[in-house]
């Protein structure tokens, strides 16, 4: 019974380890606020606002559809597109660093966000 559990959760963890996303976007003029709880207690929470920015988004998307870099799901994307607002990989390619770094140095946003 833990052989089994333990093999199903593995690959699970490896997969939520490696910040892999389904759909981002790259923004600007992100700010957080106070929206409930109290200070330092476990019911506080935070609210993040931010500017989605299309055209840094179309600009990431494509340099990540054009990477290969290995032999990593992250590495390339063959399926990502741009749907108009966000970069979308239904079989989840886009990892989290990988599309930051795109955002912020290569297509001029603050940042990325991503699902």
């Amino acid at each position: 019974m833990q052989f089994t559990y333990l093999a199903v959760t593995l690959p699970l963890l490896g997969f939520a380890l490696a910040d892999l996303h389904q759909y981002a976007v790259c923004v600007t003029g992100r700010t957080y606020s106070e929206s409930g709880g109290t200070p330092f207690s476990p019911s506080q929470t935070w609210a993040k606002q931010y500017e989605i920015l299309p055209g840094a988004t179309k600009c990431a998307c494509d340099y990540y559809r054009n990477r290969h870099k290995g032999n990593e799901h992250w590495n390339s994307c063959p399926d990502c597109y741009f749907d108009g607002l966000q970069c979308v990989s239904n079989d989840w390619h886009i990892g989290g660093d990988e599309i930051t770094y795109y955002c912020e140095k290569l297509c001029g946003s603050q940042g990325a966000e991503a699902n």
